[in-house]
C-alpha cells in the first residue's frame, strides 16, 4: 500500500469513528430525561408590575426555556394574597406593606424577595365631594372602612396620628375593596381608605375627593414575597422572575401610554382610570436592605402596640 492508499485508509478510518461518535452522542442525548414540567404560582392584584408582567408575557417566554409554565391567580387584596401563599395556593405574589406584617404574626412561612421604590401617592383616605370633613381631625367620631390589614391600614394609623386622634376616636369597619365602594358610594361610611386602581376609580368615577394620600405619612413600598419552602427549592425561578420584574420596569417607566392600554387590558378598567393610577407608580425592584426591614419594623411595632396582631414579630426573620 503506497502512502496516498494509507492517508485515505486514515481518512476513512478517522470519518467512521467521528460517525459513530455522533450517533453515540445524539443516542446519548435522546436517553438524557427532559427537564421536569413545573409550574410557578404567581398572586397579583389590580395594580403594579406583576400586572404588567402578566400582560406582557415576557415571563412564560423566559421560562419556557426550563420547562416551566406560569399560573397568575388574582386577589382583591394583599391579606387574602398571602392568606393563599400561606395555605400553599400561589408561591410567589406582590402586596403593600402591612399584609406580610400581618401574615408573618400568624406564623405564615414567607421570605421576602424584593420591592419597588416608595409611592407615597398611591394610597389615600378619601370622602364624598360634598362631605363636610375637610381636616383629617374631622375623622373624630367617624366611619372610616378599609381592607383590615392592607396598606392602608397603615396609612390610618399615621393620618390620625398626625392629626392627634386614636383609633379608637374613629369607628373602623372593615371591607375588602368593592364591599367598600359600595358603602362608600351608600354613604354608610363617611371616608374610604383605598390604594390604586381602586383610588383612581374612586376620584375619577366617584369624584371622591381625597382628605389626605400617604406623602409625608408613609412609603408604601410593594413588596415582592415568596413562600419559604418554594424560594428555597427553586431560587433561580425567583431570580428569573426578579430579573423580569426588572425588565418590565424599565419598559414600563419609559412607555407610559403602553402601559395604560395593557393594564386596562388586564384590570377591566378605564382608560382614564388606569393613566391616573399608573402616574402614581414607582419603578425599580430592587433587593431587600436593611432600611427597608428597619420601616417595616416600625410598622410591626405600631400594629403590635395596637393589638391589631395578636404578637411582636421580628421582621428580619422574614428576610432571611
Amino acid at each position: 500500500m503506497d502512502i496516498n492508499q494509507k492517508r485515505a485508509a486514515r481518512r476513512h478510518t478517522l470519518g467512521l469513528l467521528f460517525a459513530a461518535g455522533v450517533m453515540a452522542a445524539g443516542a446519548a442525548q435522546a436517553q438524557a430525561p427532559a427537564p421536569a414540567k413545573q409550574e410557578i404560582r404567581i398572586g397579583y392584584q389590580k395594580y403594579g408590575t406583576l400586572t404588567l408582567l402578566k400582560g406582557r408575557g415576557t415571563l412564560e417566554q423566559r421560562l419556557a426555556a426550563r420547562n416551566v409554565t406560569v399560573k397568575w391567580t388574582e386577589f382583591p387584596a394583599g391579606p387574602q394574597l398571602l392568606e393563599g401563599l400561606n395555605v400553599g395556593g400561589i408561591d410567589f405574589g406582590t402586596v403593600g406593606e402591612a399584609p406580610p406584617i400581618f401574615a408573618q404574626a400568624a406564623g405564615a412561612n414567607l421570605v421576602y424577595v424584593g420591592n419597588e421604590p416608595p409611592s407615597p401617592a398611591s394610597e389615600a383616605i378619601v370622602v364624598p365631594r360634598d362631605s363636610k370633613l375637610r381636616s383629617l381631625a374631622d375623622l373624630r367620631g367617624k366611619k372610616v372602612v378599609l381592607n383590615k390589614g392592607s396598606n392602608v391600614h397603615y396609612l390610618l394609623v399615621k393620618a390620625l396620628e398626625k392629626a392627634g386622634l386614636g383609633y379608637k376616636d374613629i369607628d373602623v369597619v372593615y371591607l375588602p375593596p368593592a364591599d367598600a365602594r359600595a358603602a362608600f358610594e351608600r354613604g354608610s361610611v363617611d371616608a374610604w381608605a383605598i390604594w390604586d386602581p381602586f383610588l383612581a376609580a374612586a376620584e375619577k368615577q366617584l369624584h371622591a375627593r381625597v382628605l389626605a394620600d400617604g406623602k409625608g405619612l408613609v412609603a408604601n413600598h410593594q413588596f415582592y414575597l415568596a413562600a419559604r419552602p418554594y424560594a428555597e427549592k427553586n431560587a433561580d425561578i425567583v431570580r428569573i422572575v426578579l430579573e423580569e420584574i426588572a425588565r418590565v420596569d424599565e419598559w414600563g417607566a419609559k412607555n407610559p401610554q403602553e402601559v395604560t392600554a395593557i393594564l386596562a387590558a388586564q384590570t377591566g378598567l378605564d382608560a382614564e382610570v388606569v393613566a391616573l393610577a399608573a402616574s402614581r407608580y414607582s419603578y425599580g425592584v430592587k433587593p431587600i436592605t436593611a432600611d427597608v426591614l428597619a420601616q417595616q419594623q416600625k410598622l410591626a411595632d405600631a400594629f403590635s402596640q395596637l393589638k391589631l396582631i395578636p404578637k411582636p414579630i421580628a421582621v428580619r426573620l422574614a428576610a432571611q
